[in-house]
């Protein structure tokens, strides 16, 4: 999501956050996934592992690579991945689909049985999730992308709560860039299209 500067319009004419550029699956996603609120637990815990695993890479990287991790993490039901033992996680090890990186795979699986006594705790993963921006998407009014920040207050006691949980690869910037893919805030540049479609009036 690197490039300073403002929405940019792409081949179609349609002025874009300049961070997705033209690559169609990452324009997709820009279009119809990045910033709409998310609160269904099992799309918040795909997003938790997601987010972990792209640590060190570029989010195309794990974007090309989503269809692998559904079906390597039983389509990210965090029930079944929490009960993941060492055969599993040396099997995930095997597996040239998804990043096959010890730390990160051993974290899905503990990140997976903390989201279960999230759920127990709080009713529901997105209750907890939510009740960090207080249950409504923050609307921010950022006109370019230089000024999006790499974390915020909401993001440090997020990443710290998680952590209290038993989550890993769980930082204050991991987890902001989750909240902005989950919607719980809208980085959307103004100039974007999708801005006030999900709600931004600056």
């Amino acid at each position: 999501m690197a490039a300073p500067g403002g929405a940019r319009a792409g081949r179609s004419g349609v002025a874009r956050c300049a961070w997705c550029g033209d690559d169609p699956l990452y324009v997709a996603y820009h279009d119809h996934e990045w910033g709409v609120p998310v609160r269904d637990d099992r799309q918040l815990f795909k997003m938790l592992v997601l987010d972990g695993a792209q640590a060190g890479l570029s989010w195309l990287t794990i974007l090309r690579k989503r269809a692998a991790y559904r079906q390597a993490f039983a389509g990210f039901d965090p029930a079944v991945v929490a009960r993941f033992g060492p055969a599993e996680c040396d099997a995930l090890l095997r597996d040239p689909g998804i990043v096959r990186n010890r730390l990160k795979i051993r974290a899905a699986v503990n990140n997976a049985q903390a989201v279960l006594r999230l759920q127990q705790e709080h009713g529901s993963f997105a209750a907890f999730v939510w009740s960090f921006v207080g249950g409504r998407p923050v609307q921010n009014a950022w006109r370019t992308v230089a000024e999006l920040p790499a974390a915020t207050p909401a993001s440090q006691a997020l990443s710290a709560a998680l952590r209290q949980a038993g989550c890993r690869f769980v930082g204050p910037t991991i987890v902001y860039a989750f909240m902005q893919a989950a919607g719980l805030v809208n980085d959307h540049v103004v100039s974007c299209f999708r801005y006030r479609q999900l709600g931004g009036k600056g």
